[in-house]
């Protein structure tokens, strides 16, 4: 089969073409005919940095859709031939990926495989941030850094329909801001957002920001709360070293911090992220979420996808097209 994997860590270039083995399904897993691969900025940070890899050569990649294409011991409620989208550990850019049964799930009906496979890491991560972590109340007000990129736009439109008195983003680009208004945002601020969001809260503050920058970005946003506030930590874009938060932050506001990483929860809680994923599947299937994909490229082209995401001027959802 043809895989893309890097040798070694660098700029976009270091992925690279191979033949390798089919996979087989080991016991409690399902091997997939991959359709549709998604892209995300952890296959980046992978590639470049070493993120999550256990050891080189490495093939990237986290999510899939496609059809089952054999079932290891113990799997019986999926089907050779059934079509499904999947959370995977690495190595779905390829065109066959082995999964654990627990984060496979069949097709989402009135989905297409190419729309499904935007959905396995970003919907269940953007619904936690919401509903399960953050804990949106109606009437709050919540900022999204990052809000044209794939959670960002799901944040939106799950926060609209929870109720939010006010939705705020931060992005990079006047265009990207432009992306993030479509899909449910009220204000969009460009860089800088401290001040403009204590202008447009009255000088109140922020219920609920959702970071994925870390770094002086977090520390933003925790200044940015208000009074019984939570800031949801759920990345390291920014590659700042570990933080740390304590009485004198938390203290003087009652407000609070928390953290929510998809990948580590599949390993912890395989349970729970199953019941989350469903949930938050159910959201594009009653038509209050949609995820856009806005660009697609042939698994052989994975390198020009990275440079596009790296480059910072993509929004909603990148896909490599794998099989039929």
């Amino acid at each position: 089969m043809r895989a893309v994997e890097f040798q070694q860590y660098g700029e976009p270039e270091v992925l690279t073409v191979v033949t390798a083995e089919v996979p087989e399904p080991g016991p409690g897993q399902v091997s997939i005919d991959v359709a549709w691969t998604g892209v995300n900025f952890a296959d980046l940070k992978a590639r470049a940095e070493g993120y999550r890899v256990p050891a080189l050569p490495y093939v990237p990649g986290l999510e899939v859709s496609g059809r089952v294409r054999a079932l290891g011991d113990g799997v019986t409620d999926l089907a050779v031939g059934q079509e499904v989208v999947a959370l995977t550990e690495g190595g779905a850019y390829a065109e066959v990926v082995a999964a654990d049964a627990a984060t496979v799930f069949p097709l989402p009906a009135g989905l297409d495989l190419r729309t499904a496979a935007a959905l396995p890491t970003v919907l269940p991560t953007a619904y936690a941030l919401v509903h399960t972590v953050g804990r949106l109340q109606p009437g709050e007000s919540v900022l999204v850094q990052g809000a044209a990129g794939g959670v960002g736009t799901a944040v939106g439109r799950l926060a609209r329909a929870a109720g939010a008195g006010a939705v705020y983003g931060v992005v990079s680009s006047a265009a990207k801001a432009a992306h993030a208004k479509e899909h449910g945002y009220d204000e969009v601020f460009v860089g800088a957002f401290e001040d403009p969001v204590r202008q447009a809260t009255g000088g109140r503050g922020l219920d609920l920001v959702l970071d994925p920058v870390g770094g002086d970005t977090l520390r933003a946003g925790l200044a940015s709360l208000a009074v019984f506030g939570r800031l949801v930590s759920f990345g390291n874009a920014s590659g700042a070293a570990p933080w740390s938060v304590g009485q004198p932050e938390l203290y003087p506001l009652g407000v609070s911090v928390s953290g929510f990483s998809i990948l580590t929860l599949a390993g912890t809680a395989p349970d729970a992220l199953r019941r989350l994923t469903e949930q938050a599947f159910a959201k594009v299937t009653d038509g209050t979420v949609t995820l856009p994909v806005t660009a697609e490229f042939p698994l052989e082209d994975a390198a020009e996808a990275h440079r596009l995401m790296g480059g910072r001027t993509s929004t909603g959802k990148l896909l490599l097209r794998v099989g039929g």
